[in-house]
């Protein structure tokens, strides 16, 4: 398995983005032959229902979506994304090649005149040099393949069972099917990276409405190992937490995503403390290639300091 370089982090290997993949894109990218087998559940929980059958239906209605990527609504909408480097507020907007982004604060302060002179040319750039662009969306796929390996591993690793008392997020307006999931201790696989599913446990609120999942907690309980332990470990005691919500009509989206990982990289430690927070959704008229969206982000007014 490749490790590329995260574009956030310079030595941050695919595992880390993986095992967050492995927790909450479980339900955006499951493997088809769950998909196929689910049914809906009344919007009860039953013991003759099992905790299985959400999984199963949630993840259908995030296959169907997949499967119809080139005709979801493409958004516009502010990432703020906070971690030991910073505090940078982008705005984004989404194409089929890619997301292309501006940043327009860095720390809740405006941009000083310097700093957006110096983002205007890295858009610039982007124009004259699709080429890098592609690149780097490339690198981004190589993850999205590995993420994916485990995400058709999941229901085989996974235990799911309803939560007693099926506690509601604050500020449910629609009843929320509350489940634990917890490593088959049967589970046995020949795949290395498969190796990751077998160190989590967590909970979901699955929208008994639309049947998205709105929250997923994920922990590490042991330390996992990844390359027989020669490449390094995910450490025990991190998590992971994602919420999604409906941006627009049917289409669902990652609106936060908290992340708390320390882990050794061959020689070296390393920390990820990431708190990201999307908001102000817009859609889009219709697709717009990278030139385009990057010809938008030069032409939108950003107030400086």
């Amino acid at each position: 398995m490749k490790l590329p370089r995260h574009k956030h982090f310079q030595l941050y290997p695919a595992l880390a983005v993986c095992l967050g993949s492995a927790i909450f894109a479980f339900l955006a990218a499951v493997c088809p032959a769950a998909a196929q087998s689910a049914t809906a559940p009344q919007a009860v929980v039953s013991k003759d229902v099992p905790a299985s059958t959400w999984i199963d239906a949630a993840a259908t209605n995030e296959l169907r979506i997949i499967k119809n990527d080139d005709g979801k609504t493409p958004l516009r909408y502010r990432l703020r994304k906070i971690d030991d480097k910073g505090d940078i507020t982008r705005e984004v907007i989404e194409t089929h090649s890619g997301n292309v982004a501006r940043m327009v604060e860095r720390n809740g302060q405006k941009l000083t005149a310097a700093e957006d002179a110096a983002e205007r040319q890295r858009l610039k750039d982007i124009l004259a040099s699709p080429a890098d662009f592609a690149r780097h969306h490339k690198r981004d796929d190589s993850t999205r393949n590995d993420s994916i390996q485990l995400v058709q591993e999941m229901p085989r690793a996974m235990i799911f069972n309803y939560v007693p008392g099926q506690p509601q997020l604050p500020g449910a307006t629609v009843r929320q099917i509350v489940i634990d999931y917890t490593p088959d201790k049967n589970y046995r696989t020949a795949e290395t990276l498969d190796d990751l599913l077998t160190g989590i446990e967590g909970r979901m609120w699955i929208d008994a409405q639309s049947r998205r999942v709105v929250r997923i907690e994920g922990n590490v309980l042991r330390d996992v190992k990844f390359g027989w332990g020669f490449l390094g470990k995910i450490n025990q005691g991190g998590s992971i937490v994602l919420e999604q919500t409906s941006a627009t009509g049917d289409r669902w989206v990652y609106s936060r995503l908290v992340t708390h990982l320390t882990m050794r990289f061959v020689v070296k430690n390393i920390a990820i403390n990431d708190n990201m927070t999307a908001s102000d959704f817009r859609p889009l008229p219709g697709p717009v290639s990278v030139q385009e969206a990057v010809r938008m982000l030069l032409a939108m007014t950003v107030p400086l300091r």
